[in-house]
């Protein structure tokens, strides 16, 4: 062996035992942890002052425990090369060095792998999609992953009252293809529909463009199963719109970010699909003519308003430069989109017309363009729900979901854009417009500790000043999970973490996330 092939295993070894992670089943994966090592630095390695938890290390018979467990072929995955797209996040920021992944699929395996895990305190980290931006749905050391990849039944849909029954591992944009044959649609839209999870979509309480007309999900769920840590299963699977016996559990699991209980069924109301919709987008030259575009759609739109969303010209910059995507209008400073949907065509094209001409004519609107076929809207929406995904090709993104109050929406966007400077390749922000949903993104080459510094704690010491939220819809994972009490008080994280106990004594499920250290 060469010498620096010495020194590479070298290293690799002395990492391991750092993390307290050698066992029978390692030594054997040291090549292949070496070359991955390259591509995405280990949380733990980037964030050295983390320290493992009290938890259990697998040994071969623990795995040979699971493989009885969930026979057949890739149920239980140890071979690395398997295992580097569960331990790595979407945005190649976060990374672990889980060395299983299980993936059950019935809620009796779920509740039998977690009866182990519980007893022989194994970690536990679950996994949907792994669409996440907070590092929530990938391992911080070696966690057992706990796939839902193959729960992808849909149980049933009653098309009368639009009741969706699936289990956890169904991808978004199947369950909306599968309801759009009985007329209806998912209560929520997200740019990773192709991908996401329902799981993990209640799990982090996601929002998307659909939350302004059919409000969160917190509405949206009827009912819901889970399983607790100690490998109970909890059925609150109720498809009753009301029921007031008691306390409503399914709501402590939406949005706990699997800290409380993996998620394994539910019952969603999906409204009825509209007829008709519209697509306009549309050039401004002010933040402040956004607002008041917005004030007047909800007022001459109102009941066919179903989404108002927002872009930067950086924003749109990066889509048309890093994804060779075509705007449909010129350049402008700002952009917009306003969907309509409802039950009358010719009512609703005439409405939406005559509220654009208005805007036109008072100057508040400075070009746009309607969608005129399915093509279209596809293309127009691809720009905004891209933005993404287009951020990527810059290097490293660092990325920030936030809700504030309109008038200091954008502002934070200038304040940063002038606080990270040329350091930075780039400072943009778009988002839900509707509901005060801010993204705001900030792109440099590589991760770099500089421009990092330069953003936290800043960022979320100016959204707590206004009384905005550090997470609208992602969560708090393990990116913001210190960060917590710039948007909660200290009494209400204390009930927090008084229920995490309670449901989760011993700490098994997704530790390291959401709740900070004590």
């Amino acid at each position: 062996m060469h010498s620096c092939q010495l020194i590479r295993s070298h290293i690799v070894r002395k990492l391991w035992r750092k993390l307290g992670l050698v066992s029978s089943a390692v030594s054997s994966r040291e090549a292949h942890i070496t070359n991955t090592l390259r591509a995405v630095e280990l949380t733990s390695v980037r964030y050295p002052y983390l320290k493992r938890g009290n938890y259990s290390k697998l040994t071969d018979q623990d795995v040979a425990q699971f493989e009885r467990l969930l026979p057949g072929e890739q149920r239980v995955l140890t071979d690395p090369s398997d295992l580097e797209g569960y331990n790595t996040d979407w945005l190649k920021i976060c990374r672990g060095i889980s060395q299983l992944v299980l993936k059950p699929k019935t809620t009796e395996e779920v509740s039998d792998i977690l009866k182990i895990c519980n007893e022989k305190k194994f970690a536990v980290n679950p996994q949907g999609g792994n669409t996440g931006l907070v590092g929530g749905s990938v391992p911080v050391f070696d966690e057992i992953i706990l796939s839902t990849s193959l729960m992808n039944n849909i149980i049933s849909l009653d098309a009368l009252s639009g009741i969706l029954t699936c289990q956890a591992g169904c991808i978004l944009g199947n369950l909306n293809d599968h309801v759009s044959q009985h007329n209806l649609i998912m209560p929520l839209d997200l740019g990773a529909k192709g991908s996401c999870h329902i799981g993990g979509n209640l799990a982090t309480n996601a929002g998307g463009i659909r939350l302004l007309r059919y409000g969160s999900l917190h509405g949206s769920v009827l009912g819901l199963e889970a399983v607790l840590a100690n490998g109970e299963i909890l059925d609150c699977m109720s498809t009753l719109r009301k029921d007031n016996t008691g306390y409503d559990l399914k709501q402590l699991f939406i949005g706990s970010e699997g800290a409380l209980g993996i998620i394994t069924k539910a019952a969603i109301l999906c409204p009825q699909k509209s007829n008709t919709v519209n697509l306009a987008f549309l050039g401004l030259d002010s933040f402040n003519d956004v607002l008041d575009v917005f004030r007047d759609s909800k007022k001459h739109l109102s009941e066919i308003l179903s989404a108002f969303e927002f872009l930067d010209s950086e924003s749109l910059k990066v889509c048309t430069s890093n994804l060779q995507l075509a705007s449909p209008i010129a350049q402008h400073p700002f952009y917009i989109l306003i969907e309509t949907s409802g039950s009358n065509g010719t009512h609703d094209e005439e409405k939406l017309t005559q509220f654009l001409e208005t805007l036109m004519t008072v100057g508040k609107v400075k070009d746009g363009t309607v969608a005129v076929d399915d093509k279209q809207m596809q293309h127009i929406w691809g720009l905004r729900e891209r933005v993404a995904e287009a951020l990527l090709h810059d290097g490293y993104c660092y990325k920030y979901d936030v809700s504030l109050p309109l008038h200091d929406f954008y502002n934070l966007v200038l304040d940063m854009r002038s606080r990270v400077g040329h350091k930075a390749t780039r400072v943009v922000g778009y988002g839900h417009v509707g509901d005060g949903n801010l993204h705001l993104n900030i792109t440099s080459p590589s991760y770099d500790e500089e421009v990092a510094s330069l953003i936290e704690p800043f960022v979320y010491d100016w959204i707590a000043e206004r009384r905005g939220s550090i997470s609208a819809e992602h969560g708090l994972g393990f990116k913001k999970r210190h960060y917590i009490y710039h948007s909660k008080s200290r009494s209400a994280v204390a009930a927090m973490k008084a229920i995490k106990h309670l449901f989760d004594p011993n700490g098994i499920l997704n530790p390291y996330k959401t709740l900070p250290d004590d």
